[in-house]
């Protein structure tokens, strides 16, 4: 089982980001998805969640109206859109499976800063 997260990088606030996860070694379509995140001294904490067929999404306040998380079950990826970043959006982003099983990946770093 393999989930690998890209596309984070250095951003000036205002910007924007695409994140990827890209999945293996399990049955995506059957996987709710989320991307969460953990600041630096700060608590892991549920950024987007999509569920298995994507029909529903649910968002922290924090982000709501600037990011959108999608997956495409054909390719066995989910994408967190990140539009308006702000500083506080600086943080280790981590890809999440669930269902019976729980799985996550290594995470891909954003930091935001001028």
């Amino acid at each position: 089982v393999q989930l690998v997260e890209s596309g984070g990088g250095l951003v000036q606030p205002g910007g924007s980001l695409r994140l990827s996860c890209a999945a293996s070694g399990f049955t995506f379509s059957m996987f709710a998805m989320s991307w969460y995140r953990q600041a630096p001294g700060k608590e892991r904490e549920l950024v987007a969640h999509i569920t298995s067929a994507g029909g529903i999404t649910n968002y922290a306040n924090s982000v709501l109206g600037r990011f959108t998380i999608s997956r495409d079950n054909a390719k066995n990826t989910v994408y967190l859109q990140m539009n308006s970043l702000k500083p506080e959006d600086t943080a280790v982003y981590l890809c999440n499976a669930q269902a019976l099983m729980t799985y996550w990946g290594k995470g891909t770093l954003v930091t935001v800063s001028s």
